[in-house]
Parts: structure tokens; sequence; C-alpha cells
């Protein structure tokens, strides 16, 4: 308490807004002045504040609602919606998000009737949404608001309309193509939609969309206005789609009109928009700092020469990606195949040119280096000091001269000849890196590449063949294809090269075809004390989860995971693996994917009695159904008790 105010400060600023207003305040009379500073009562964050509830919510409002500027309630999935009607109290606040909470169309009308102020806001637009039940205080607040985040759950323009100074527009469309009772749904509008939105002071368009044919036909809609008259200050637009979303005659009279009159700064289009197109060729480009080509026929002579100009320097840059452009590092796409070696001299540019680059991605694409000295993919972008996060294939971290010297071994391959046959199985490998393991591994092109990002936190190692059984936005296939032959010597010496990133906080792994014993993940939990986010998918033989010792090993190190996502099959959550998992005391969300896996109820009870602050825990395994209801019933009866502040998500 002997502190000076800026350091009790900046230590209470740690604080959730609701603890402090709530609870320390009450301690002293010092703290009860500090909690009520502007410093920490401006905004106010209760997104992912699981032990927040309706009451909480009202004193908190009460006590410091006019001095509140921004208000974070976002996936605030618990709280019933009458607990918005205390944001009337906020009567200075500018920006609100209200993105997964409940809450109907006269009700967002009475609350947003007080917000004379609000220039900002984020909302979700579900079924029996009806703009017409807006007062005329309410669409006069909406005709202030610059910037509007809005969540589609039904083909509708929601509050879009309504907004006539809109200046920044997030769209994400989340609409089904069937109803509940299974009546497919359209893509038309509903009745009292005549109204369209208003984009003449338009900066950012930005659409998400979720599979379904049902979206793309409402994005349309709202796209038609835009190819009409196309913002002159337009300088990002970016359309995020998954599988195939044909261009129409509107788009393309969109395209061509933004190809004539704007200048952009972020550039995000559907592949079949892009593919075939001479479309980059013709748009022009101010300081650019975000491009996404993610899945298009790109070839890395076209990036070169329409997206760098020829090696132009692009410092603005920052995020780039290139996921699933398997062609964009060769000169030309016509005659090369997709293993076939990338050519250095694209990379080399890429990476003076954007020099400045944070995020990273080169997933989903087959990058072979070839021989040559000091070309290697991973050398080359050892330069860009400044990646926060990174993607790359596995087949792409890879020494040339261990792949082309030790050939891939098959675990599971048939004999070829009428012998005795070669008994198959896991060999016993040491815990731990010997010391010529470790010589080894520091001369590698990965592990030169970990030493030179000490500043990463976001990695991903993924297969280039890797699909998940459970997949968010593309088809499931049950059977993926092999791991790609380079991607065979990569195991765990090169998972034990990214312990080296001290400030990582997340990290993905899938299809590390050659893990042995997982002793790499060890040193990770070991040196990485940041890890929030662990998703592991798919390491060594399929046909058995090898690395069951290292992870739980790992595990009792990762204080500070909240995140943890496993996809292997006939993984065995068994009593032993859940003791493990108990040292996460800060694990929040738990996601097992195995097929033919199998899973001990009594362990996971014991789990979620000792793991406080777990809120989802969802589990597919190849358990019976009446054995997953049972513990699903088990689990929340358990949560539900009057000493639990939220029950969890179970699944």
């Amino acid at each position: 308490m002997e502190f000076s105010d800026e350091i009790l400060l900046h230590i209470l600023s740690y604080v959730p807004c609701t603890d402090l207003v709530l609870n320390v305040r009450k301690t002293c009379r010092k703290l009860a002045t500090l909690c009520l500073d502007k410093s920490l009562t401006h905004t106010v964050l209760l997104q992912k504040d699981y032990k927040v509830n309706k009451d909480k919510v009202k004193q908190l409002m009460r006590d410091i609602g006019k001095e509140i500027y921004q208000l974070n309630m976002a996936g605030c999935y618990w709280l019933p919606s009458s607990t918005t009607d205390h944001v009337t109290r906020c009567k200075n606040l500018v920006k609100l998000n209200l993105s997964g909470c409940r809450i109907t169309s006269l009700r967002l009308s009475k609350m947003l009737s007080t917000l004379q102020h609000l220039r900002s806001l984020a909302i979700d637009v579900n079924p029996g949404f009806d703009a017409s039940q807006l007062s005329s205080e309410c669409k006069a607040t909406l005709s202030r608001v610059s910037e509007l985040k809005q969540t589609l759950y039904t083909p509708s323009y929601g509050v879009v309309p309504c907004c006539t100074s809109l200046e920044k527009l997030l769209l994400y469309f989340e609409i089904l193509d069937r109803s509940r009772e299974g009546f497919m749904l359209s893509g038309q509008l509903m009745v009292g939609e005549s109204n369209v939105p208003h984009y003449q002071n338009l900066r950012v368009f930005y659409a998400r969309l979720a599979p379904g044919y049902v979206n793309q036909e409402v994005v349309r809609l709202y796209l038609a206005v835009l190819s009409d008259r196309t913002p002159e200050n337009l300088h990002a637009f970016l359309i995020s789609a998954p599988g195939s979303f044909a261009e129409t005659g509107a788009t393309k009279n969109l395209l061509d009109s933004m190809a004539r009159n704007v200048r952009l700064d972020a550039l995000q289009l559907p592949k079949a928009w892009l593919n075939g197109s001479g479309l980059l060729q013709h748009l022009k480009f101010n300081n650019p700092f975000y491009f996404s080509f993610s899945r298009c026929t790109l070839s890395g002579g076209h990036l070169i020469q329409r997206v760098i100009n020829g090696g132009k320097d692009l410092k603005s840059l920052t995020s780039l990606n290139l996921s699933g452009c398997v062609h964009c590092l060769a000169p030309e796409s016509l005659f090369r195949r997709a293993e076939d070696d990338i050519d250095s001299s694209i990379l080399e540019s890429l990476v003076v040119s954007c020099c400045n680059l944070r995020h990273l991605n080169l997933s989903a694409a087959h990058h072979h280096s070839s021989e040559s000295i000091g070309n290697h993919l991973c050398q080359l972008l050892s330069r860009l000091k400044h990646l926060l996060s990174l993607a790359l294939p596995v087949c792409s971290i890879t020494d040339v001269a261990v792949s082309m010297e030790k050939p891939p071994t098959q675990p599971n391959a048939v004999p070829q000849t009428f012998g005795k046959k070669t008994r198959v199985g896991v060999q016993t490998y040491p815990r731990t890196l010997t010391d010529q393991a470790c010589q080894k591994l520091e001369s590698s092109v990965f592990w030169m590449l970990m030493r030179s990002l000490r500043c990463l936190e976001t990695l991903e190692i993924i297969g280039s063949s890797f699909s998940s059984a459970m997949p968010r936005n593309e088809p499931a296939i049950r059977n993926s294809l092999p791991p790609c032959v380079r991607a065979q010597s990569v195991g765990d010496s090169e998972v034990a090269a990214i312990s080296q990133l001290t400030y990582l906080q997340s990290l993905t792994l899938a299809q590390l075809p050659n893990i042995v014993t997982g002793s790499g993940l060890v040193s990770i939990g070991l040196q990485c004390q940041h890890l929030r986010t662990l998703s592991l998918a798919n390491l060594g033989m399929m046909g058995k989860m090898v690395y069951m010792s290292a992870l739980m090993d790992m595990l009792k190190h990762c204080k500070c995971l909240r995140d943890l996502r496993l996809e292997q099959p006939y993984f065995s959550a068994g009593s032993q693996f859940f003791q493990a998992l108990s040292h996460c005391s800060s694990l929040q969300r738990l996601c097992i994917v195995s097929r033919s896996g199998t899973l001990q109820s009594d362990a996971v009870m014991s789990f979620m009695a000792n793991c406080l602050e777990v809120i989802m825990c969802h589990m597919f395994m190849g358990e019976s159904l009446t054995v997953c209801r049972n513990l699903q019933q088990s689990i929340v009866r358990r949560a539900s008790a009057p000493t639990a502040s939220s029950a969890p998500e179970v699944l």
C-alpha cells in the first residue's frame, strides 16, 4: 500500500472491473478512491468473466454506469436477456458490444434510445427481429453510429439501413440452410426489409460466411448496393467464404468499379473471384497492411508482379495469408507439380519487400526447399524479425539433406516377401534428447528459425494434407491423405526447437508422423510458460498414441493454459491423463476428438471438481450414448449446485 498511485493503478488494471467495484473498493479508503479512477472505469470488459451474474451487472451499472464509455458483454450467453436493461444507466457510452447476448428488437430499441453518444455497436440479429419496432429515438442513435458489427442468424438487413453514417461494417453470416423443424430456408429478406443500406461513407467492409447457400444469397443482397455506387473512401474490402462462392454479374461490376475508383489498403476475396481473372492487375493499392489470397491459384510470378509490383517496397504490409496457395512460391503453375521445389528467389523478394510482416500464413501447401545453401525457406523467413504469428506446413521445416539421406520409414507397411515377417511395433526410445541429438538439432534450419523469432506468440505447424475430423468451415473427410514424404523426418527434435519461443502463447501441431516419445513437448511445457492455447492432432503413428506419457509430463507445467484441443484416434482419457490435466489450474476449455477413443467417467468428474475455471468440456469419443448422457447429466448437476458460479457447456 506504500506504492505510488501510478503503480497501484497499474496493478489494479489486471483485476476484473466487477471485482474492483464490488469487492476491492470496500477494503480501505485508499483503494476505494483508486478503484473508481477513470483509467479503470472507462472500459468495462465482461466478456469471459464467467463469475459475473445479473445481480452483479445491475450493481456495477448502478455504481459506475455514468463513468463507463466502453462496455464489452460479447459472448455472455449465460446472462438473461433482461440483464441488458441495466445498460441504459451508461448514458455516456460510446462503444457497446452485445454479440452473443440474447436481445429482442423491442429491448434493443429501448436501450439505444437512451445512448445518444454511441458510435460503435455490435449485436446479433436472431429470428423474430423486426426493424419496424425500433423507435424514432433508437433510429436517431443508430444514425450516428459509425462502426457496426452484426451477426446474422436469419435473413435480414438488421439495423444497417438505420446506420446512415457507417464507416466500418463487419458482417458475420451464420444462417442455417434448414430450420430446426427441417424446412429449407430461403435467402429472401423478411417482410418490412425494403430499406437498403447506406454505404456512402463506408471505409471498411468485412463479411465472413459460414457454409451454406443461404449465407451466399444474403451477402449478395448487401453487395448489390455496393455495386450500384462504390464508396470513394473505401480502403478495406474483405470477404471470407468457405468452399465455392461463384462470382455473379453484380459482383463483377463491383470489382470493376473498385478497380477504377478506389485505392485499397486491405483485400480478401473468395478464390473463385480471383482465379483466372486479371483483377489483381487492375486493382490499385495505397499503403496495404493486409492481404489474404487463401486457396487461390496464385503463382509466384503473379505474386511478385501484381501484388508486390516487382519487388516494390511494402513496409506497410503487416499481414499476409497465402494458406492453400500451392504455387505461390513458384514462377509458374502451369507445368508445376505441388511437391516440386520452391523458387527461393520469389520468397527472398517477398521477405525483402515486406520486411515488417507480423503475421504470415504459408500452410496447406507443399513448400519444399532446394539443396542450395542459404536458400532454405526457414533461413529466409528468419529475416522477418517482427513476426508475431507464423503458420507453416510440416514438410517446409525439414532439412533437405536429412530428408534426402534418410528415406521415410513405413511402420505399417506390408512385407513384400514371403520370408519371416518383421514384428511391427513401437521401439523403446530415450525420454530426453542425448547430447549428440542436441548438437544435431541446434544446427538444423528450423532450430535457427526458432532462435531468430524469439518474439513469436502464435505458431502453427500443420501437415499439408491434414484434414480435421471435425472442421469448422470445411466438409469432414473420414480418410485423410497420407503425410508428405518430406514430412516423415519431422519429429521430436523439431518439436523441442519450439521451446526456444519464450513468449509463445498459442501452439498448433498437426500430422507430424515421426513423433515417437513426445520428448519435445516436455521441453515446451518447461520453457514456454506463457502458453495459453494448445492444439495437437494426429501426432506419430495413427494406430497408437505414443506420446501420452510426455503429454502428461508437459501438462504439469502449463499453469497458464486455458484452451486444450486434442485430436487423436484411439485416445484413452483415463485417470492418469485427467490427473495431469488437473495441474492446469487456469484451464477453461477442453475439447477431445478421438475415433474409437475411451474415457473414464469418474476421472472426468474428479477433473471437473479440481479445475473450477472450466466452462466448456467437449469430448467426441467412441463411448456409448448412454455413457455420454449420464456423464453430461452428472457434470451439469454438480456445476448447477448453489456453490457453483456458472454451469459449463458440456457436449
